[in-house]
């Protein structure tokens, strides 16, 4: 009994027995099956919401691709438009170049006419004006080596032949 006395007075006694009171009474009132299932929950809404952000991280990738898709089209799509673009602009390039070329061309070939033209009319003039300096330089030899004899009978001859050349 000594020995029970001697246990009962040692603090590391009650401690132990305490402690195993504490543990008892965790079991009888099942603390263990509550934290149990408190982790267990827990653990349960962690796996929810991992398998939310996968889906959501799934969802977002296929966003991605998608977006990353459009841009590649929008890319190709912008391309596309500056190529045809440039190639009507380059056409329309070579409309104006061709109509300006043809526009040079009728305007060399109306000055080339406007020249010939003005040869024309430079050539009459200097014809008339040669046959007038003929004339005049005719009327003076004439006048100067003609008598009066010769300017009637030559006058009697032209009245004869007037009337052959009138028909």
């Amino acid at each position: 009994m000594d020995f029970i006395k001697e246990l009962l007075k040692e603090p590391d006694f009650w401690e132990g027995l305490g402690l195993l009171i504490v543990i008892a009474f965790f079991l009888w009132w099942r603390v263990p099956a509550f934290l149990a299932a408190a982790l267990d929950r827990r653990a349960e809404a962690i796996t929810k919401e991992l398998e939310q952000a996968s889906q959501i991280r799934k969802e977002a990738e296929q966003v991605l691709i998608e977006y990353r898709q459009k841009a590649s089209a929008a890319k190709s799509e912008a391309e596309h438009i500056l190529r045809e673009t440039k190639e009507e602009a380059e056409r329309y390039a070579a409309e104006a170049g061709a109509q300006l070329q043809a526009q040079m061309e009728r305007r060399a070939k109306m000055a080339e006419q406007q020249i010939a033209q003005a040869e024309a009319r430079a050539m009459l003039e200097i014809r008339e004006a040669a046959a007038n300096a003929a004339a005049a330089a005719a009327e003076k030899l004439i006048a100067a080596h003609l008598d009066e004899t010769k300017a009637r009978a030559l006058v009697q001859d032209s009245i004869k032949d007037l009337g052959a050349k009138l028909n």
